[in-house]
């Protein structure tokens, strides 16, 4: 089931993409960043109470709030960057430098996790950077 997750994030992070690539045109891309955030918020709150879950937020402990709280600040600053380079950029170049994320999450998976890549996925790896690397060199215009 969570493959179908997985397909699911891809495609929904794709119309992302461009339908902030739409609102961001004559907006800040701050401001519509702020914007993006308050309909995330109350739709997570929303959802939370839908299933039931609401109520545990009072019985997590210290360790995973400061966690949570790490990656909404990194989310944010993601964000920023993310919008701001879509403002400014052509979508079908900003998204794919953006999914070289995949570096730095395996890089930290190794650091935190101990997880360890195996020869496919290193060859895998491999060429989804040269692949972008295709994909964005041309379209560079610093």
């Amino acid at each position: 089931m969570w493959i179908l997750y997985a397909l699911g994030s891809a495609f929904f992070a794709g119309i992302t993409a461009i339908l902030a690539k739409c609102g961001i045109r004559e907006t800040d891309s701050a401001v519509a960043t702020a914007i993006r955030t308050v309909v995330i918020l109350a739709f997570s709150f929303l959802m939370a109470y839908i299933t039931g879950q609401i109520s545990e937020i009072h019985i997590i402990d210290a360790k995973t709030w400061l966690f949570l709280i790490l990656s909404g600040l990194s989310t944010r600053a993601s964000w920023l960057c993310y919008y701001r380079a879509l403002q400014e950029g052509k979508a079908s170049v900003v998204v794919p430098i953006d999914k070289m994320s995949i570096l730095v999450t395996i890089v930290f998976s190794r650091i935190v996790f101990g997880e360890h890549l195996t020869g496919k996925a290193r060859i895998g790896l491999f060429l989804i950077i040269i692949g972008t690397l295709l994909m964005v060199i041309p379209s560079l215009s610093l």
